[in-house]
């Protein structure tokens, strides 16, 4: 698929905003497709970005997450196909970030409503801004607090917020029905987790909104994750979500006993790894231990 310019620029601003990028057609699970079914009518697609999720009936048609336009317009081709329904009930972004929503415009003609916690659109707007080459948004209309319920006949599709973690407004998406949980990114399955302080994220709240998922999940419950290692992919169970909340316990307890002991900000920072998590891997800068180590030396110094 021909990238226009205007995909080409979305593309490069994305680490500025935050965005996870993997080239086209890459999928998270090795030889994995990239739509893929998971239980009843749920499934996932890995394009570009964070992980989309579906849900494709002849009853209801729900998407998780838009990615890029490019993917965008792949998934909505896919699912649209698998379903015989030509417009969508709902648009789910878990985030703010540009690999999660900067394909809200692909969808918008055939959607009921966007939906997202209501801090999205001003988080949205404020990375927008960042932009070199600024670029017109499509924002979510439809917002919510702590919770939101659409009921589909054949599937219930319920979204909450506990508060910042990655982000000021992350969404946890649950398809009651088929039990498949679509966490965003709230777990980066052993990739070194991008931190974003400035979109409102806490690594404390992060620890507890994680526990809350734990101690709210069914043993049979199927966890998609927006970005994985391809070794470990981006579905999981409880065990894989408490390696994230495990490392992320790690990040500040190292940090705490650091500032404990009088160590300076670089000296703390500077570590290669954290004693058993040494199958977690960077991918970019900003996705790396020391980015973490820094997120989370400023949250303690506060």
């Amino acid at each position: 698929m021909t990238r226009t310019r205007r995909e080409f620029l979305i593309e490069t601003a994305a680490a500025a905003t935050g965005a996870v990028l993997l080239p086209a057609g890459w999928a998270a699970e090795g030889v994995a497709p990239p739509f893929r079914p998971l239980r009843r009518d749920v499934g996932l697609f890995v394009g570009r970005g964070g992980t989309a999720g579906w849900l494709a009936s002849r009853e209801a048609l729900v998407v998780v997450d838009s990615q890029f336009p490019d993917s965008a317009r792949s998934c909505l081709e896919a699912v649209t196909t698998r379903s015989g329904r030509p417009r969508l009930d709902a648009l789910i972004n878990t985030h703010h970030h540009l690999d999660h929503v900067a394909g809200n415009e692909v969808y918008r003609p055939v959607t009921a409503r966007i939906v997202a916690h209501e801090n999205v659109p001003g988080l949205q707007k404020k990375a927008a801004s960042t932009l070199e080459e600024p670029r017109e948004q499509t924002y979510a209309d439809t917002t919510f607090s702590k919770t939101w319920r659409l009921d589909l006949g054949g599937e219930v599709v319920s979204l909450s917020h506990h508060g910042p973690a990655h982000t000021g407004g992350d969404a946890i998406v649950h398809f009651e029905r088929a039990n498949v949980v679509h966490l965003g990114d709230l777990v980066f399955n052993r990739w070194y987790p991008f931190i974003d302080r400035e979109g409102g994220a806490s690594v404390r709240n992060w620890i507890a909104v994680l526990d809350r998922v734990m101690a709210d999940a069914s043993r049979d419950a199927i966890f998609v994750f927006g970005h994985g290692k391809p070794s470990f992919g981006v579905t999981g169970t409880v065990a894989d979500v408490r390696v994230q909340r495990d490392y992320l316990e790690a990040l500040l307890g190292h940090v705490r006993r650091a500032m404990a002991r009088g160590a300076g900000r670089e000296e703390t920072i500077s570590v290669e790894s954290l004693p058993g998590f040494g199958d977690h891997e960077r991918v970019s800068d900003r996705l790396s231990l020391r980015a973490n180590l820094e997120a989370a030396w400023d949250e303690l110094a506060g």
